[in-house]
């Protein structure tokens, strides 16, 4: 584990004011007779829709192949490590060590990491990162060729739990780099159109990666699907390597370190619609995620074994996929605040329905639905960052973002190995279901603007 009108929030003046980010309110936002709810103008609702706009890029191909590419090798990687961790331990709790091992880097330099996207060439930290993760690609397959981790027990899964703590201090420094340097890549008048792409491009890889791991687990060997790994991997960072980038403005240099990343938490606090979706999302996946669970359901519930693992896994993202084709197709959703929360509603839903099913057909479709909706509260929480985000902070709020919800599925991969150990793996899968049901409905009442939010779109006087 996500309308096209004019609009405004009756809190913020017109005419172009600036404030201390640097963003120009007066360009944001126009007075309107609903309190609090926020609508974003954009001049190109007005134009014939072109769904491939983004694509026509050059850039933004090579952006979106080397996305894809790394995407297809770490969901590959995923579903052997989680397979092979616990074929040697048994135990569930190994699972949430794995989610664990990879949040405590991701999170603790996190911040950090936003700062230098902001400071230095985002290429240039993007392609040292994704080198890093064809490193850890690497050592895994070393390990698995190794082949003492196969009757070792808990002592000898440690080296993989080492190399997961690499890769996650390399996607903690990816991640803000990346995505700021995406959003300079299009037009801002093409951030909805990309962001959905770029979403689809995700879950496409998200789809068939699980899958094919599951596949090369079973009717090959480990070794041969971290081999598949490395090689996607390599193509992504060649990719990667052939975006010509050419920064829009110049990178601020003033200040120090931790004036420059509190500069980046304020931005976020006084955004209360941006920091109502990241806390949405942070709760809804922490609490009610189920992927980390899912080698438990498959070995011991739905009795599919590895193959039927990948299918699992690929479940949700296929069900993703297809929603963020639709999203890509059509114009801006028009109320977003209520299609937010009422998509994080029916998440939640469908992980309480997997968790009580004993039908693997009805587990899929479960899971295939609750990624149909975790991919709306996607595409309009990243595309509310990359619109009220100003180009010069987009690294420091990403770095946030990715706290809030990168962090959260590997966290989440714990608690679900921690309640499963405590309380079952079934009972813990429920009640998290229950608890982000709760969520959304708090969410809602104490945070009235993100209810409110209608179309976003960005004025043509902000571009």
């Amino acid at each position: 584990m996500r309308g096209d009108v004019d609009v405004a929030v009756d809190a913020h003046p017109v005419g172009d004011q600036v404030d201390s980010f640097g963003v120009e309110r007066g360009a944001l936002y126009t007075p309107r007779s609903t309190p609090n709810a926020l609508r974003l103008v954009d001049d190109a609702t007005l134009q014939p829709h072109d769904p491939y706009a983004s694509l026509r890029i050059p850039s933004y191909r090579s952006y979106i192949l080397s996305t894809f590419t790394m995407t297809l090798a770490a969901q590959i990687q995923g579903v052997v490590v989680s397979w092979q961790i616990y074929d040697v331990t048994r135990d569930p709790l190994s699972l949430g060590l794995i989610g664990l091992a990879e949040a405590l880097p991701y999170i603790g330099v996190a911040l950090f990491a936003g700062h230098v996207a902001d400071r230095k060439d985002r290429r240039g930290v993007s392609l040292a990162s994704l080198a890093l993760l064809v490193l850890c690609s690497a050592a895994l397959l070393s390990l698995s060729l190794a082949g003492s981790w196969r009757s070792a027990g808990h002592r000898r899964v440690w080296p993989f739990y080492a190399v997961i703590f690499l890769s996650g201090i390399a996607r903690s420094f990816l991640q803000p780099a990346r995505q700021a340097l995406g959003a300079e890549l299009v037009p801002r008048a093409l951030y909805p159109n990309a962001v959905a792409w770029r979403s689809s491009t995700w879950q496409t890889g998200a789809v068939a990666g699980p899958a094919l791991g599951g596949l090369l687990y079973g009717f090959t060997s480990p070794s041969f699907a971290y081999a598949v790994d490395v090689a996607l991997m390599v193509a992504a960072l060649l990719a990667f390597a052939s975006i010509a980038y050419v920064p829009r403005g110049a990178r601020q240099t003033e200040g120090s370190v931790m004036e420059s990343l509190r500069t980046g938490i304020r931005f976020v606090l006084r955004e209360p619609v941006l920091l109502g979706a990241m806390t949405l999302d942070l709760f809804s996946v922490l609490l009610g995620g189920a992927e980390a669970l899912l080698p438990v359901f498959a070995d011991q519930i739905l009795r599919a074994g590895p193959q039927g693992l990948g299918v699992l896994r690929a479940a949700p993202a296929a069900g993703a996929m297809a929603m963020s084709l639709y999203l890509a197709h059509r114009r801006p959703i028009r109320r977003a605040g209520r299609a937010l929360l009422t998509s994080v509603a029916i998440f939640a839903l469908c992980i309480i329905g997997f968790g009580l099913s004993r039908s693997f057909a009805l587990s899929l479709a479960l899971l295939a639905i609750s990624g149909m909706a975790d991919n709306v509260s996607v595409v309009i929480r990243s595309t509310l960052l990359q619109v009220l985000t100003p180009e010069h902070l987009l690294g420091r709020v990403s770095s946030v973002n990715a706290i809030f919800i990168g962090s959260s599925n590997e966290l989440g991969a714990f608690e679900s190995g921690v309640a499963a150990r405590l309380l079952g793996t079934v009972t813990s899968v429920v009640l998290g279901g229950v608890a982000s049901l709760s969520v959304v409905g708090i969410v809602a009442v104490r945070i009235p603007s993100l209810r409110k939010l209608e179309a976003i779109e960005r004025s043509p006087l902000s571009a």
